[in-house]
């Protein structure tokens, strides 16, 4: 193993040497709520330690982008940020905006809606565990952060990849300002979004954004009468509530709801020569084009109170409810061969309650504790051959029916159908420290005891008929609802070296754990209603964060090696085509990250960022097929960005700027089978914008594109041709761009 350590360090250290001249990091980030000072206006204040510290001084591998820089390249969907950060993926098998994040090869092999996948996504502190609690959430942020690695002391579960924290700007006091974008593009899109900023008093501060957004599907529908799918409908509303009623006590209440209800997304169904004949890349015959609805609900309540002058008390109380429904046209065709509802409702309290210490002298803590309680409610049934067409016409009678259901081998003419709660408790208790043994060397570490339960209860697995009619009970309902009980003690030990005050070095030893899943994929056969069990990471780090050239060289790196433990996967029995929710034992990752940015002048910043990865499996069957020495799904060998902010002109009408992206994502893997003809070949996009704003500063204008070239590949790919005859593909946003005016007042 230390061979393989060595190895990645020597890698990592040799490929950024060559990539440093023209790679950079991610933009400025402002800590929300506070006024921090920097020792110069390219500081990156950030909190992923749950404190507000200086970027270069956190001693983990953390990429933030501020709120500006998304909004000026349109970043408008969670799914976008894999473009920007290094060795994050995603898999969109469930549609967009519900991103399946997959970090540094740690992923979610499973699209099941009931399932929280390995990388936590988090909005201003409060854990989204559910898909139906995302929503719309990318306006009027402050700053998003990514933090790679496992992060189950502070984090908790479901860490074992890292976590995305998506921050929104706070209410400030005294001010009255606020702000209005409104944009046109291609697909006949409309955005608008702005926020308001009023004070109440002198002790308080009101806060309320909102965005819109409304786009005709981009995915030709030939059918004739049937809409194009693909398309965007959808709004969010935020408010903040921010009181300071005395002097060391402050409070933020957030309370938001979103809506989203576009046409749904269309899939691009292969082989082409029987599922799309005289079809373009960009064309489909959908017969199934209703919408998709998701709506979110969310309340949060977060108190700051000073205990003394050196420890301080957050609490973080918060609500969730979501819900999320869709009918998929699975095999992409204007036949009824196999179309697929879902049904996700759920709902979630939580609560963080810590203290945080700040002594000023050489030893610090936080110590806190936490408890999620979620309730998921999972429908979704297979439709397989509704009409005459697709073959559902067993007994040749001229019409689909319920007899012809019955008299099926193979499934023509059913529907199969299983529904479910689930009910997850966890609690935890978590202390985080560090200890400055000199003035160079500082010790760190921290431990979490998670103590988790589960339950399935009201399993229903039914075969019903074309007219609704339950025709038969396809798996008994447990006596005993499925459960698991389940203690971890996750945490971490380090030591940083402050070589310079410019020149950081660490190394880094961590747990990740997540918790054991339920299967929701169980229709035909008692032996797939299962637990998988829990997946855990170690984590050996080592990584240095650095300025040079008078701070005007910014290069942060990172080397790692993982060993994998239990990754949860689907599997699907080649001979019963039973699916059931087991583990891969043991797989191996390492790689690294370098991010770099330079300013060679006020008016020229290069930016951009390198990951490479080498993720195998060590030992596992999947469908009955040794997958010991296959590549980790959405792990790419390599990622990389690289772009530009150009002053163009500064003067008396106004400031000019230019700024352009190019990632490139090597080929990849979305089944652990390593199906030759499922991968996905390399590719690189490229986005960028001009932006003018006026003198004063009020008033903007920006064009802005994305994918330029084009490009087409795909973000998700499962093998139904044995089953179905096709393979089912989701496929890329193709070139977008418009225009975008802006005004602050």
């Amino acid at each position: 193993m230390m061979k393989r350590l060595v190895s990645a360090k020597k890698l990592l250290v040799s490929t950024t040497a060559i990539l440093a001249v023209g790679l950079s990091g991610q933009a400025n980030a402002q800590e929300q709520g506070a006024e921090p000072e920097l020792q110069d206006p390219n500081e990156i204040i950030v909190t992923a330690n749950k404190r507000s510290e200086n970027l270069q001084n956190v001693s983990i591998s953390v990429s933030a982008v501020t709120g500006d820089s998304l909004e000026k390249g349109r970043t408008t969907q969670v799914d976008e940020l894999v473009s920007k950060v290094p060795n994050l993926q995603l898999t969109s098998t469930v549609g967009d905006n519900t991103p399946i994040f997959a970090l540094r090869g740690v992923s979610l092999n499973d699209f099941s809606l009931n399932q929280s996948g390995p990388v936590a996504t988090y909005y201003d502190e409060v854990y989204k565990g559910n898909f139906a609690f995302y929503g719309v959430a990318l306006f009027d942020l402050d700053r998003v952060e990514v933090l790679r690695g496992p992060q189950g002391t502070l984090y908790g579960k479901n860490t074992t990849g890292g976590a995305v924290n998506l921050i929104s700007r706070a209410p400030k006091l005294g001010e009255t300002s606020g702000y209005v974008n409104a944009g046109y593009g291609n697909y006949n899109r409309f955005d608008v979004n702005g926020a308001l900023n009023v004070p109440i008093g002198q002790n308080a501060a009101l806060r309320v954004a909102g965005t819109y957004s409304k786009a005709d599907g981009w995915f030709k529908n030939v059918v004739p009468g049937q809409p194009d799918l693909g398309g965007v409908s959808e709004y969010g509303i935020r408010g903040a509530l921010y009181v300071e009623p005395s002097d060391g006590v402050n409070f933020t209440l957030r309370a938001s709801t979103s809506y989203q209800n576009p046409r749904n997304y269309g899939i691009f169904a292969e082989p082409a020569a029987v599922n799309r004949p005289g079809l373009s890349d960009r064309q489909i015959a959908a017969n199934e084009t209703s919408r998709r609805r998701a709506r979110t609900y969310s309340i949060a309540l977060t108190g700051n109170f000073d205990l003394t002058d050196s420890l301080s008390l957050t609490s973080v109380s918060s609500w969730d409810k979501g819900n999320l429904s869709f009918i998929e046209d699975t095999d992409g065709q204007s036949i009824a061969l196999l179309e697929i509802p879902y049904v996700d409702r759920a709902s979630q309290v939580a609560q963080d309650l810590r203290i945080t210490s700040d002594f000023g002298g050489p030893f610090n803590f936080i110590l806190g504790g936490y408890y999620n309680r979620e309730k998921v409610f999972n429908a979704s049934t297979f439709k397989i051959a509704q009409d005459v067409a697709s073959g559902g016409d067993v007994d040749g009678d001229g019409f689909v029916t319920d007899a012809d259901c019955a008299a099926t081998t193979a499934g023509e003419a059913c529907q199969f159908g299983n529904r479910f709660d689930q009910i997850k408790k966890s609690f935890a208790i978590y202390t985080d420290a560090s200890f400055e043994l000199t003035d160079r060397f500082k010790l760190k570490g921290g431990l979490r005891f998670t103590r988790d339960t589960g339950s399935q209860p009201n399993f229903i697995a039914e075969q019903i008929g074309p007219s609704g009619a339950v025709l038969g009970i396809t798996i008994p309902t447990p006596a005993t609802p499925l459960s698991y009980k389940i203690s971890n003690l996750s945490g971490k030990i380090g030591l940083d070296f402050q070589a310079t005050p410019d020149n950081l070095l660490y190394v880094t030893y961590s747990r990740g754990f997540r918790a054991p899943s339920f299967n929701a994929q169980a229709f035909f056969d008692p032996s797939e209603l299962n637990v998988a069990a829990a997946e855990k990471v170690d984590s050996f780090e080592i990584g240095s964060k650095n300025k040079f050239v008078d701070r005007t060289i910014t290069l942060n790196m990172a080397g790692f090696y993982y060993k994998y433990r239990n990754q949860q996967f689907i599997n699907v029995d080649p001979v019963t085509a039973a699916q059931t929710l087991l583990n891969i034992p043991k797989s191996r990752i390492w790689g690294g990250e370098a991010e770099l940015t330079a300013r060679p002048s006020d008016a020229i910043t290069l930016r951009g960022s390198l990951g490479f990865l080498n993720a195998k499996i060590q030992q596992g069957t999947v469908s009955g097929v040794n997958v010991a020495g296959n590549k980790l799904t959405n792990a790419p060998s390599l990622t990389a960005n690289a772009g530009f902010d150009a002053t163009l002109y500064d003067g008396n009408i106004g400031k000019f700027t230019a700024s352009g992206d190019l990632a490139y994502t090597s080929s990849q893997f979305f089944d652990v089978v390593n199906t030759p003809r499922l991968e996905q070949g390399g590719y690189a996009l490229l986005s960028g914008h001009l932006d003018w704003t006026s003198e004063s500063g009020q008033y903007s204008l920006t064009l802005w594109g994305k994918n330029l070239t084009n490009k087409f590949y795909f973000t998700s790919r499962v093998d139904l041709l044995a089953g179905f005859g096709f393979d089912y593909n989701h496929r890329s946003t193709p070139r977008t761009y418009g225009i975008t005016a802006g005004a602050k007042f």
